[in-house]
């Protein structure tokens, strides 16, 4: 699909539908709102019973978001914390490396797709 963005309340619903809902309780406003454009981007999916859940598609678009987060902690502070998957996942791309004193360094490759992700306009 070609436009994939999402707003700020989608991606609240994402993480809404991640945390779960206890048995028999019904989905808040912001999944409710957000479910039909969710479910046709392959996000959530809706049993048949209206049980809303996460797709794998919508996991790593979490996680996508939170590496995007991440860098761009790292960016600004260096002694920024990260979760240690970010990390792990940012080290590994070759984005960041950690410092001797703590914390991690962006290098330029993670610069790049940095520039890259904001003239995107995410």
């Amino acid at each position: 699909m070609k436009n994939e963005k999402l707003t700020q309340d989608e991606y609240n619903a994402l993480d809404e539908v991640k945390r779960g809902t206890k048995k028999g309780e019904r989905v808040s406003a912001c999944v409710g709102r957000n479910t039909k454009r969710l479910a046709a981007l392959k996000l959530f999916s809706v049993a048949r019973d209206g049980r809303v859940s996460l797709t794998d598609k919508g996991e790593q678009t979490l996680f996508l978001r939170r590496c995007i987060m991440g860098l761009r902690a790292v960016a600004a502070d260096p002694s920024s914390p990260i979760d240690a998957d970010v990390a792990m996942f940012l080290g590994k791309k070759s984005h960041i490396v950690a410092r001797a004193e703590g914390g991690f360094e962006i290098s330029d490759k993670g610069r790049e797709s940095l520039a890259d992700i904001e003239n995107q306009g995410f």
